[in-house]
């Protein structure tokens, strides 16, 4: 079974960390939800949110895949935070999947995970990259970018499929009725 990190961060957008790890969960795949300084998190809209975890208490190596929510002051805690730099560096190093959506492809930029690579994120949020596309998805090599709230159930179905396969993607979003 393929198993997810999800670092939660004060600030994060709530519907890309929930919907992240409902839609994974719905596919029966393991997902760690892990706080970088605290189990309980506020996210940007207030909601407050408990971490499966704290990331100091895990082993990163045994994740299959590492996905960050957005948020613009859920970002930046991710940025500044050493230990989900490393956890990202060797993910890459590792070739490993790594997820981003909304404004997370700027820890991914900021710590060099994405050089030369196409990628998406929430318009505005990145600095000027020839390689910013603003689709809403972009997948180059094992990184799957995404560009904001309202691409959630997309982003998380791609990585269902990336993870588990098409016939496990097509199975958890019939059941989702989302719009055609």
């Amino acid at each position: 079974m393929p198993k997810v990190l999800v670092p939660f961060a004060d600030g994060m957008e709530e519907m890309e960390a929930v919907i992240v790890v409902d839609v994974l969960r719905r596919a029966g795949i393991e997902v760690v939800s892990a706080g970088i300084s605290t189990n309980t998190v506020t996210a940007s809209r207030g909601v407050k949110l408990v971490s499966d975890s704290l990331l100091s208490e895990l082993d990163p190596s045994s994740f299959d895949m590492i996905v960050l929510p957005g948020g613009n002051q859920g970002t930046k805690n991710l940025n500044a935070s050493p230990l989900v730099s490393e956890i990202l560096k060797n993910f890459k190093k590792e070739d490993r999947w790594i997820g981003a959506i909304c404004a997370a492809p700027n820890v991914l930029l900021t710590h060099k995970i994405l050089q030369n690579q196409k990628f998406t994120a929430f318009p505005g949020s990145v600095p000027p990259d020839e390689k910013y596309t603003g689709n809403r998805l972009e997948l180059s090599d094992k990184i799957l970018t995404s560009i904001g709230p309202g691409s959630a159930f997309e982003f998380s179905l791609k990585i269902v499929e990336l993870l588990s396969g098409i016939e496990k993607r097509k199975e958890v979003e019939k059941n989702l009725h989302l719009p055609s």
